[in-house]
């Protein structure tokens, strides 16, 4: 089957163009500006500096001297149908491109919206900047109308949450959001710009662009890990979320190669490692059956690389040591106790254990058969061949898997939202390279799916993204879509109708409970696309899917697919 191809947006006619960012341009040219400025030009200039492309946002009247900026910089706005989606695609971005990603709003209702997307990007550690407006701090006319604590409100969901009182402050403030929101575990911050302060003239200039510098680890802490590892018999590795980064995507492999260990991935960690590598056991999903779950038990050492403890745990830690390899010490809890942490920049530490671990031989036999039944999975998956049985009116979600991964080429995106079909994918859908399959098991947010699949789409144009959204996921940002056609996207949007909040329903049903307050009505989604100016298309089998997603590659556009979809299977998977 060909792979997706999806007709790139940049080919068409934007009315408003995106522009050049500053990225690379050295300080001293971009502050080479004579004269005195407003405080909201000021702080645009910043963002520029720090080469942000795209904000995401809904302006309001607080805001309208900051919009007036943008109008006249090199940053292309996107406006948003909902401040949360908003947030999402900039979090999105972050995540994609390693710079914090930004979004804006106006005070009160419009901060408060932003709340899910700041946990969102906290907890899945996303470097993301919102900026959110205010009244006049220095006199007021209105009293305390709409106004909310923003900056304690954001306090605990941020690395950092601070107002501007001064102009003359945009600079530090600017270059310290960004330092927080991109330190070693990446993170939300937040700035508050008020009314008064937003128009204030100030002759300050935005410092030069935030770098992070790598840090190694030291000596002694390599020394002892590469102890633990020459006693040890059958190790394995372990790849989390933190892992998934461009450095540490080409100095992981060498290490997998060196010492020929098998690994496997937590759910974030998957395709940080090719997940066709015939070392690869697959992903720890949810089942204690799974392959992963079941070649632990003959480990008597894992090397822990880049998992964050917000993840569930992807393995119990019972007569097994743990060797925690991050960029900051671990977060010791009742379920995760690493006894060696080797802590520095992760890539500068796989590149020494490498050189170091050289030589090194261990006695793997044990999970051989636990790689061939992963290998023998994948082929399946891979070849075609049928994975379940058919259904006349419903799509088997492994046979819907099983079709987009065939369809999509390996760098193609796939944006999942939060349900049931996210542990199908995490077990059935192989990645094979790094951030694409985008899946959140940090916070965990229904309506993500649509909004992270817009930002990762303006993000990476010339790549085919997939958005995969539950139907009641769906629908909490469905007027998404009207933000992806006016921006002129190719974008697929798979609508997974079962007329139920499916997880939910599930685990109702496996502890005996009764069948209540989980089902709803849904409307036609294919009128639903067609009134934003979509393209609606109606899926009862995988082969429907297949040819459905052809056409889309060839017409380019917003499609919604209304993917009817079968859920019998889970009590014999999971």
């Amino acid at each position: 089957m060909r792979a997706l191809r999806f007709s790139t947006s940049q080919n068409r006619q934007h009315q408003n163009p995106v522009k050049t960012p500053l990225t690379g341009v050295p300080s001293s040219q971009v502050c080479s500006y004579a004269g005195s400025m407003k405080a909201a030009q000021l702080l645009v200039k910043c963002l520029e500096n720090e080469g942000v492309t795209h904000i995401f946002g809904v302006p309001g009247e607080e805001n309208l001297d900051f919009l007036e900026a943008l109008a006249e910089s090199s940053i292309r706005f996107v406006l948003v149908r909902h401040e949360q989606a908003g947030g999402l695609m900039a979090a999105t971005q972050g995540r994609l491109t390693g710079r914090a990603g930004v979004c804006f709003s106006t005070l009160g209702p419009g901060a408060t919206n932003l709340m899910t997307a700041a946990a969102y990007a906290q907890l899945g550690a996303m470097p993301l900047l919102m900026i959110t407006g205010q009244k006049p701090i220095r006199s007021s006319k209105q009293g305390a109308f709409q106004i909310l604590d923003v900056v304690n409100m954001m306090e605990p969901v941020t690395h950092s949450a601070k107002c501007i009182q001064d102009a003359s402050w945009v600079p530090a403030l600017a270059h310290n959001a960004f330092a927080q929101a991109m330190q070693p575990r990446p993170g939300a911050t937040h700035l508050e710009l008020p009314e008064d302060i937003a128009t204030e003239e100030t002759e300050a200039r935005p410092f030069a662009p935030f770098e992070v510098a790598a840090s190694a680890p030291t000596d002694a802490a390599l020394d002892t890990v590469c102890q633990r590892l020459q006693q040890a018999k059958s190790p394995l590795i372990m790849i989390g979320a933190g892992a998934n980064r461009k450095p540490i995507c080409k100095s992981l492999p060498a290490l997998i190669d060196a010492l020929q260990l098998p690994f496997f991935t937590s759910q974030m960690g998957k395709g940080v490692v090719d997940e066709r590598h015939p070392l690869c056991l697959g992903t720890a999903a949810l089942s204690s059956e799974e392959i992963a779950h079941d070649a632990l038990k003959h480990a008597d050492l894992i090397l822990n690389i880049g998992h964050d403890v917000i993840e569930k745990p992807p393995f119990r830690m019972e007569n097994t040591d743990v060797i925690h390899i991050h960029h900051e010490v671990p977060t010791f809890d009742p379920l995760y106790f690493p006894q060696y942490t080797l802590c520095g920049d992760i890539a500068l530490s796989l590149q020494a254990l490498t050189q170091r671990a050289e030589g090194l031989s261990f006695d793997t036999t044990v999970f051989t058969p636990y790689l061939q039944t992963y290998q023998e999975r994948l082929q399946q998956i891979l070849s075609g061949a049928p994975m379940s049985s058919a259904s006349q009116d419903h799509v088997p979600l492994l046979e819907m898997i099983q079709a987009l991964r065939q369809q999509m080429p390996p760098a193609g995106i796939v944006a999942l939202d939060n349900g049931m079909y996210k542990l199908w994918f995490a077990r059935y859908y192989p990645a094979f390279e790094p951030n694409t399959l985008l899946l959140d098991n940090a916070l965990a947010s229904m309506g993500a799916g649509l909004p992270s699949a817009i930002g990762a789409k303006i993000t990476c144009p010339e790549v085919p993204v997939v958005a995969v959204c539950g139907d009641g996921g769906f629908l909490m940002n469905s007027q998404s879509l009207e933000t992806a056609v006016r921006e002129q996207l190719d974008l697929v949007v798979l609508v997974l109708n079962d007329g139920t909040l499916g997880m939910i329903r599930w685990k109702q049903d496996n502890e005996h409970k009764p069948d209540f307050g989980l089902r709803y009505g849904n409307p036609d989604f294919c009128l639903l696309a067609q009134s934003y100016g979509a393209v609606g298309h109606t899926i009862r089998t995988a082969q429907d899917l297949v040819s459905h997603l052809q056409q889309a590659q060839t017409q380019g556009g917003v499609h919604v697919f209304d993917v009817h979809i079968d859920y019998a299977q889970n009590p014999d998977v999971f």
